[in-house]
């Protein structure tokens, strides 16, 4: 694990900002949306704001305050915690329920929501030049994702440049892996690499319980983290799904055939099972890990799930993405969970019964489309293509407005259907957050009647 970051003080210097002292644009109709090239230094047009310097905190200092930090609202042994967030507005002032943020509500499928509320996945990182100043300081992205100060300020960067609805931690999926017994290193040209890939039954039984002593750097991260937002957006964190991992972990790194762990579900299914049992109950163990440690939502990862033909997936991933939900269920009742897969047209259908609370579409699965086959009883994720934000910004506007039309006026998180590119134009970022703030369900819906949809058998 990375000793301590030169960035420590650096990281703390601005994190008592308030991003959110214009939170909603509230316009009397559909039609009356944000304009290109927003002024930034507008403050009524923009909830972004420059950096209020703090005093820095020191070691010590940090130290108190993470064994004094408030417990997680979500957390699985805790009551919810009611919320400071500003009264901005009469609408949300009389909601009926104002102690928790939007994100969390709309995940649950509350309803009488004023908006959609948004995120987007990748939020934090390569396409923002804050990010890329701070990785030349820091070439290494283990060092980055494993060192809590920079894991804080990373995370930090773009809910204060653009105040999205969700923020979600700096990491990676493969993060809890030396955690369990499996070391990996990160080369510039291959990806992850681990050098030792587990393939037989004996390398199974080596692997351990999964050790939070390796993970301190997370939990202090999310601490952090949620009392810097305060309240005033979604706190997300997330885990990768056993399959996906096990590609990784069978294959010895990136693959684009996969070819190794698809043989062994026919060569050696016991050993794959019991390694993807072992996962399971790792994952399980971090989820918990994570939302006492402040995590809101949680978001699973199958990110590989959809290089399987899905008769396959249903034998081999979802399975052990049934026995983690089944877990945080009974642990953590009041944490969403949302499931995303990539290529997942083929899948929807058969992921509601995995027991999540959001399905997230990638952007090849229209949304309206999605919804009528997923009913709305099930919350929705997503899911503009993320190429739409290399579009004229008339034009990423007009498909946000489709995207949440199509989606309806209950239950739906806007995101994309992808992460966030490379060279994404922050401009098109910040105004994807714009729209959102400016839409209002009372109005994209005036005089509709929502039709209750059964998910399609």
């Amino acid at each position: 694990m990375p000793g301590p970051s030169p960035l420590a003080h650096e990281a703390t210097r601005a994190r008592r900002r308030n991003p959110h002292q214009q939170l909603l644009l509230l316009h009397p109709n559909p039609n009356s949306r944000p304009q290109a090239g927003l002024d930034k230094q507008n403050s009524h047009l923009s909830p972004r704001r420059e950096v209020a310097a703090t005093a820095m905190i020191s070691a010590t200092a940090t130290a108190a305050f993470l064994a004094a930090a408030p417990a997680s609202s979500s957390s699985c042994t805790t009551h919810r915690r009611r919320s400071r967030l500003p009264a901005i507005s009469a609408s949300l002032a009389t909601a009926s329920s104002t102690e928790e943020p939007l994100l969390v509500r709309a995940a649950r499928g509350e309803d009488g929501l004023p908006r959609p509320p948004a995120w987007m996945m990748r939020q934090a990182g390569r396409y923002m030049a804050e990010y890329q100043a701070l990785a030349k300081r820091h070439p290494s992205f283990r060092e980055r994702s494993e060192t809590t100060d920079l894991i804080v300020e990373i995370t930090l960067q773009p809910w204060r440049a653009f105040a999205p609805d969700g923020v979600i931690l700096f990491s990676d999926i493969l993060t809890p892996l030396p955690a369990i017994g499996v070391p990996f290193d990160i080369s510039d040209s291959k990806g992850p690499v681990i050098q030792s890939p587990v393939r037989s039954e004996e390398q199974v039984r080596e692997l351990t319980p999964i050790d939070f002593e390796k993970l301190r750097f997370v939990g202090e991260s999310l601490k952090i983290l949620r009392s810097e937002i305060d309240g005033q957006a979604a706190l997300l964190g997330f885990v990768g799904a056993p399959w996906t991992i096990a590609t990784y972990v069978v294959e010895g790194g990136m693959t684009n055939t996969y070819t190794n762990i698809k043989s062994m579900c026919h060569t050696a299914p016991n050993v794959l099972r019991g390694l993807l049992s072992h996962l399971a109950d790792a994952i399980s163990e971090y989820i918990i890990y994570q939302v006492n440690s402040g995590a809101q939502c949680i978001q699973i990862f199958d990110s590989w799930g959809g290089q399987l033909p899905p008769h396959v997936w249903e034998q081999w991933s979802k399975p052990y993405i049934k026995q983690i939900v089944n877990k945080i269920k009974i642990e953590c009742p009041n944490v969403p969970l949302v499931l995303y897969i990539n290529g997942n047209g083929g899948f929807l259908e058969r992921m509601t019964d995995t027991g999540v609370d959001v399905i997230g579409l990638d952007w090849t699965v229209d949304m309206a489309d999605g919804r009528r086959r997923l009913g709305n009883k099930i919350s929705v994720q997503g899911n503009v293509d993320p190429a739409f934000l290399f579009s004229p910004l008339p034009v990423l506007t007009d498909e946000i407005h489709r995207v949440v039309k199509s989606a309806g006026p209950k239950g739906h998180i806007l995101n994309l259907g992808h992460g966030v590119l490379v060279k994404t134009p922050e401009e098109a970022v910040a105004h994807f957050f714009d729209v959102t703030r400016s839409l209002r369900y009372d109005t994209l819906f005036q005089g509709c009647v929502t039709e209750v949809l059964e998910p399609v058998a």
